[in-house]
């Protein structure tokens, strides 16, 4: 079972000490392979016995195998960004642009560590499926809610971008079913919206994908299909939404490759209502 799988099964019992270390080790999983209890808990801020009872809690009888089993699934899968990282040392001027690119390639570079091609293609699959779409988000991430909103709509799917205030949020998800699916962004935290959001979703049957960093893996209550890998940037500075939009380009792609002819067929028709509009 991978550290994301774990965490997934144990994330309703996490506290807000242990959730603090786990978005650390997946965030940076390397740096915690290499360390020790004792630095991981002083880096957060927590006591050191957290990182034990984390350790146990994951299904490991010591920090030292949980630690042995991070090296395991971490450190061969993050070579390329190694390799990236010392080649870019090669011409580093430590510009803004330079640490920006650095980052960038270094965190797409690792993102198939994270989330393999079944995993995309198991998220895609329930997508194509539902009858309607209904996609959430907070802050830099709506900026991905319109990208993932307009793609869909791109390939003829039925889509409800859910915002504003919890008035709103309730009346635009009134009449999600189980023919539906709900697919929601979390990035630094849990969004205060999330839990009402993915319990109506369970409640009603509805289908859910959530798209997120590094707390991915700590979000409770789960969704059904979990997109999670660490953002470029440090996690307590500056941090882009390159990895993510990556994840929502190939989950579009995904869907499309799922169902190809329909895919296409959708986009040549929207090709020629473009073309009649413009000719006007």
């Amino acid at each position: 079972m991978q550290l994301a799988e774990r965490v997934q099964s144990v994330a309703e019992t996490l506290t807000p000490a242990e959730r603090k270390l786990v978005k650390e080790i997946i965030s940076k999983p390397r740096d915690v392979a290499l360390g020790t209890a004792l630095e991981l808990a002083r880096k957060m801020g927590v006591h050191q016995a957290t990182a034990g009872r984390l350790a146990r809690k994951l299904g490991f009888e010591t920090y030292s195998d949980f630690r042995d089993a991070i090296r395991d699934e971490f450190i061969v899968k993050t070579d390329p960004a190694l390799r990236v990282r010392k080649t870019l040392e090669i011409s580093r001027g430590q510009s803004i642009l330079d640490l920006l690119i650095q980052q960038e390639v270094e965190a797409l570079s690792r993102l198939t560590a994270y989330i393999d091609e079944s995993r995309l293609s198991d998220a895609a699959k329930t997508i194509s499926e539902c009858r309607r779409i209904f996609i959430f988000a907070r802050g830099n991430a709506e900026t991905l809610a319109v990208l993932l909103d307009r793609r869909l709509r791109r390939m003829a799917f039925d889509t409800v971008v859910v915002s504003g205030d919890s008035r709103d949020m309730a009346e635009q998800i009134l009449t999600m079913g189980r023919q539906d699916a709900l697919i929601l962004f979390a990035f630094r935290r849990q969004p205060d919206a999330y839990t009402p959001l993915m319990e109506h979703a369970r409640k009603v049957g509805a289908r859910s994908i959530v798209i997120s960093g590094a707390v991915g893996p700590s979000l409770s209550p789960q969704g059904d299909h979990l997109l999670s890998a660490p953002r470029a940037g440090k996690t307590d500075a500056f941090q882009t939404l390159t990895v993510p939009m990556a994840i929502c380009n190939g989950l579009i792609l995904s869907i499309a490759q799922s169902d190809e002819k329909r895919s296409l067929t959708q986009l040549e028709t929207l090709g020629e209502l473009i073309a009649s509009f413009d000719r006007r």
